[in-house]
């Protein structure tokens, strides 16, 4: 009688259009108004100055205008090395690892852009990586045996998009509308740089300025996608960060980061897009390698390497 339940429920999910049990098939892909995914990292502002100062006196466009449109989520953590290389290899493999920071090293493991490449089977100018941070470069490439220089994203890191030397925020934003305009990326990250180096020159009042100007490109960012025929209603924009700073009295303040504590695990991290829930607040504790669980799930291809997990409060 079980083995005749058995062969009836195969037959019910074959004529209902679900793929047989023991067909080895995938299920049908789920259906998502998201076509495009950018990623905004924003290098190294500290909670306390962003959306843990109840006024968000330094963030007036990500508080007023951009998290009523989209999901802030107050508790999201780098619960690894919290520097700027491991914190944007987290974001896009998905795996926490103590790698150098001074872009010498490669990730272990591939990144969304990777899997995406090699499954998808597009043209490598349909992912880019554009940074300020030269050294991230490295986030196109893994030592993995199978993924070394291969399905490689474009990328474009440093003043020369040759991966030295640091470049102004307002070039890698010329560089940045640029590919957008020409190559329409499906993935891309963009990293933006000065409020982190301002925090390590000990400059207070040009860190928060930094912040403020930052909080400027992620709304013009947003502006963009929602004038673009070519990108409006179809992309998902998620704005992060890839640590944050010391807290008051933990060694030299918000001069620096890279340990435990409170102040370099917690940012936010606010998600706006077509699949997306408006205007909601999550305190729940998610980390940034469960980005690249939700990035694959809403572009339909898989990251068997990645420890993430979806981020499920996101979706309507």
């Amino acid at each position: 009688m079980k083995l005749l339940a058995l062969l009836g429920l195969i037959v019910l999910l074959s004529s209902s259009g679900v793929t047989s049990i023991d067909s080895g098939k995938k299920l049908p892909e789920q259906a998502y108004l998201t076509k495009n995914v950018i990623v905004l990292v924003i290098d190294g502002p500290r909670y306390s100055e962003t959306f843990g100062d109840s006024t968000c006196q330094y963030i007036p466009h990500l508080s007023k205008e951009l998290a009523p449109q989209g999901v802030l989520f107050t508790n999201f953590r780098n619960n690894g090395k919290t520097n700027t290389n491991s914190g944007h290899t987290a974001i896009t493999t998905g795996v926490y690892q103590n790698i150098k920071n001074n872009g010498t090293e490669l990730p272990k493991y591939p990144s969304y852009f990777q899997y995406y490449l090699k499954q998808k089977e597009v043209p490598k100018e349909k992912a880019w990586i554009v940074a300020s941070k030269g050294k991230l470069n490295i986030l196109a490439n893994a030592r993995k045996k199978g993924w070394f220089n291969c399905f490689m994203p474009s990328e474009y890191c440093g003043p020369n998009g040759n991966g030295n030397d640091y470049s102004p925020d307002e070039r890698t934003w010329e560089v940045v509308m640029n590919k957008l305009e020409i190559d329409k990326p499906s993935l891309m990250l963009i990293n933006l740089l000065e409020v982190d180096t301002r925090g390590h020159s000990n400059d207070w009042p040009n860190y928060l300025e930094a912040i403020k100007r930052t909080d400027d490109y992620a709304f013009r960012l947003w502006e963009y996608i929602q004038n673009s025929d070519y990108y409006k209603d179809n992309t998902t924009l998620i704005i992060t960060n890839d640590h944050g700073r010391h807290i008051d009295g933990r060694k030299d303040g918000f001069k620096e980061h890279g340990d435990g504590c409170e102040g370099c695990r917690r940012m936010y991290m606010l998600a706006l897009g077509p699949d997306f829930k408006k205007d909601q607040v999550v305190e729940e504790e998610y980390e940034q390698i469960d980005l690249s669980m939700t990035i694959a799930k809403l572009m339909n291809f898989s990251m068997p390497t990645s420890n993430g997990k979806v981020i499920t409060p996101l979706f309507e």
